[in-house]
């Protein structure tokens, strides 16, 4: 259990274990694997399409994909050159059943760990992403270990600071004001993003519930407020 053994963010004491998506589009092979490779101490995200892949990976970060070459919208060469693109150090182990040598030799130009054809031994895909973890030095895990804790800091600084301004919206009528009669230059002095700014100003009530959580009446009424004013 590699995961559990050697995956310990510095300065926290929290140990991470590697955290893999896999992507293919048949539900029994991503349950399966699921199961399998959660029993070896994995973190593990599926994804049945080439899209929702893309969109995974673009919302968290992995150490390894285990990627279909069929799918049903994008084309699984295509989904491991754009992962490659953005994140190079993300492994990538291949499992498909319509092998190739052209497919084989063009997932090796990508830098994948390893090319299994289905159908696959639970030992075979164990030791294949074992394997691929281990390629890779040391210091770049740790890396991304301390990048991923350093993100989670980031979203829990983001909701807090959220809620701080919607709470004080409630408490101060000369914020209130200020924020709704100019916008996002009301919140300066404020950690927050721009699409955080953008969704405070607008009354994005989606964005904050998903970003945020669910909000007391008291922080939901300057929501509520400008919601009705844009209805005017």
């Amino acid at each position: 259990m590699i995961a559990l053994q050697e995956m310990t963010a510095a300065g926290t004491g929290v140990e991470i274990p590697p955290h893999i998506l896999v992507m293919d589009d048949e539900e029994i092979v991503c349950k399966g694997l699921e199961m399998v490779l959660t029993e070896e101490g994995y973190d593990v995200d599926l994804a049945m399409s080439g899209r929702s892949a893309l969109e995974t990976f673009a919302d968290k970060e992995f150490d390894l994909l285990v990627a279909d070459l069929r799918l049903p919208d994008i084309d699984g060469m295509e989904v491991i050159k754009l992962v490659k693109e953005k994140r190079p150090a993300t492994e990538v182990v291949v499992i498909t059943g319509y092998s190739s040598v052209n497919s084989a030799v063009d997932a090796m130009r990508l830098g994948v760990s390893d090319y299994l054809l289905k159908p696959f031994s639970e030992d075979q895909i164990k030791d294949s992403i074992r394997q691929a973890l281990h390629k890779e030095a040391q210091e770049n895990r740790t890396a991304r270990i301390r990048n991923r804790v350093e993100d989670e800091a980031k979203k829990y600084i983001q909701k807090s600071e959220v809620l701080k301004v919607l709470t004080r919206t409630s408490d101060d009528s000369d914020f209130w004001v200020d924020l709704m009669e100019n916008g996002s230059a009301a919140l300066e002095g404020y950690q927050l993003t721009d699409e955080a700014k953008a969704a405070i100003v607008s009354g994005d009530l989606a964005w904050i519930n998903r970003n945020v959580g669910e909000l007391t009446q008291k922080q939901l009424m300057f929501i509520y407020k400008r919601l009705e004013r844009e209805a005017w």
